[in-house]
């Protein structure tokens, strides 16, 4: 599969559509302002197939100019009109192949395949767009070619021998159904549709003779309507003002729900030989392929109403990025008993009553909670000098509330090692747990400032790829012995076969580097 080749031709049309979209707000403007008088219609009418037929010259010129080729080694990809640009991407880089289909290509069949490499943004390489079929059977060739097996063969119908066998041996890990999906998004509170509607006043001023960006026009409508409320009396009032707050919430809910919904309808994660398979989405549908060996760590997180009710996400730390995050999530809405399974096929295992827990020092508790506490305190001071008597008591609350927080905090701050994994544990009202396996690690540092010299404690950071790893509040002689464990892991390790078995010399490694921890951990 050497020979040249170019995206779908579908590709042409789809831009000339992308253009066409792009000239409606141009032409409406048009239509509804008074250029052109009588001849406005027609004018932007006009606009509106200029910009479809110049955008589709545009695509089809930048369509012929775009090529592929699939190598014994790596992808080339050449685009440019005037300026030739040429980029060529080794197999052994290639971290992820994702498949992702926004609405519009999805009416055509067509997909985009983003070649991942880790190093994230600008430098990741797209091909848009293929059939969905071809997008299937270039990414189970990257992928065969990456890991060096036997090339299955490559035909671009999805029932060609091989396109199937991750089907055959794929057993689902987890998935959203509709109810939970809905009962998911209750608890995505959110008011981005405020922010929507604010961008939307921008153009409000081209289309009508309202000019929203006129100050005495607000002032004086907000005046008129302080005068009618101010005459409803106060039970009126209140009962308005709840009224309104309760309208807020059902919109926040709303959109909540409506966002996660778009976002995560059909959530599926399914395992096989090969790895693991996400795919999610209602407009745009993304698939994505994570190889097990891939999966750098763990991230276990909560909100602050879902861990009241034992809800939970799971998200892998991979050398390639979500859309929004340095992770994967795999897991978005779910107990700790559906993500216990999911952790154990990515070859990692939850903490449990036998993992060897230790918190943060109690001065770095001291410390934070001195330095949280510190800015109320200071408004205290100057509330009971300046203010009007009593005031002071607000900003004297919230320190004591700050303080509290922080001595109930340092209980959740805690870290771990055991022969196989390091865990950190951090926050109280939305815990999050962080695992990673000690085999991935590539690097330790212990880091202190000045304060954390005199407090005894410091922060250790791990070097994850993908991602990052810290433990925070360490005592100083538990640190320098967590990373003589690491260190004890990271030299025995063989990192051009890292993803073979373990050797015996590894595994002996390993074992031994939990007792020496403990033993430190004892002495001090």
């Amino acid at each position: 599969m050497n020979a040249v080749q170019r995206t779908a031709p579908l590709s042409v049309l789809l831009g000339a559509i992308v253009s066409g979209r792009g000239a409606i707000i141009s032409a409406a403007a048009i239509a509804f302002s008074g250029i052109g008088k009588g001849e406005r219609l027609w004018l932007a009418l006009g606009v509106g197939v200029a910009a479809v037929v110049i955008g589709a010259g545009i695509a089809f010129v930048k369509w012929r100019r775009l090529t592929y080729t699939v190598g014994e080694a790596d992808i080339r990809v050449e685009s440019g009109v005037l300026s030739r640009t040429a980029r060529s991407v080794p197999y052994e880089r290639i971290q992820d192949v994702s498949l992702e289909a926004k609405l519009l290509p999805r009416l055509f069949g067509l997909v985009a395949v983003k070649f991942e490499t880790g190093a994230g943004g600008a430098d990741d390489l797209a091909l848009q767009y293929l059939t969905a079929a071809q997008g299937e059977a270039l990414r189970r060739l990257v992928r065969e070619r990456r890991d060096e097996e036997q090339a299955a063969p490559t035909s671009a119908d999805p029932a060609a021998p091989g396109a199937a066998d991750d089907a055959e041996d794929s057993k689902v890990l987890y998935a959203l159904t509709p109810g939970r999906l809905v009962t998911f998004g209750l608890f995505e509170f959110s008011l981005a549709i405020f922010a929507v509607l604010g961008g939307m006043l921008q153009y409000v001023d081209n289309v009508t003779a309202i000019d929203v960006w006129n100050v005495d026009l607000w002032r004086r409508w907000l005046g008129e309507q302080g005068s009618t409320v101010a005459h409803l009396g106060p039970y009126v009032q209140v009962a308005a003002a709840l009224a309104g707050l309760a309208v807020l919430v059902i919109i926040g809910v709303a959109t909540g729900v409506v966002r996660t919904v778009v976002r995560d309808w059909g959530f599926a994660l399914t395992h096989s030989p090969r790895g693991f398979r996400r795919q999610r989405g209602l407009l745009t549908r993304s698939d994505v392929v994570m190889p097990a060996h891939r999966v750098q760590g763990l991230v276990i997180g909560t909100g602050l109403l879902r861990y009241r009710f034992g809800w939970h996400g799971l998200s892998f730390v991979s050398l390639a990025q979500d859309a929004e995050s340095e992770s994967h999530v795999v897991a978005p809405f779910a107990k700790m008993d559906e993500i216990g399974p999911i952790a154990a096929a990515a070859g990692f295992r939850l903490p449990d009553a036998a993992t060897p827990w230790h918190r943060a020092s109690e001065r770095h508790r001291t410390v934070t909670t001195a330095r949280d506490a510190a800015p109320f305190v200071a408004l205290t001071i100057a509330a009971a000098i300046f203010a009007p008597f009593g005031l002071f008591l607000v900003p004297l609350g919230l320190a004591v509330i700050a303080v509290g927080a922080n001595l109930y905090a340092w209980e959740f701050r805690r870290h771990a090692i055991d022969a196989a994994q390091v865990y950190a544990s951090h926050g109280f009202l939305s815990p999050t747990q962080e695992i990673a396996t000690r085999l991935k690690l590539h690097s330790v540092e212990i880091a202190q400032g000045p304060v954390a010299r005199w407090g005894g404690y410091a922060t250790v950071h791990l070097g994850l790829a993908g991602g990052h790893f810290a433990m925070h509040g360490v005592p100083i002689n538990e640190a320098r012995a967590l990373r003589a464990a690491v260190l004890t892991t990271i030299s025995a390790t063989d990192y051009s076969r890292l993803d073979a078995p373990l050797g015996k010399g590894e595994s002996q490694a390993l074992s031994a580097a939990q007792p020496g921890f403990s033993a430190n951990l004892r002495a001090t």
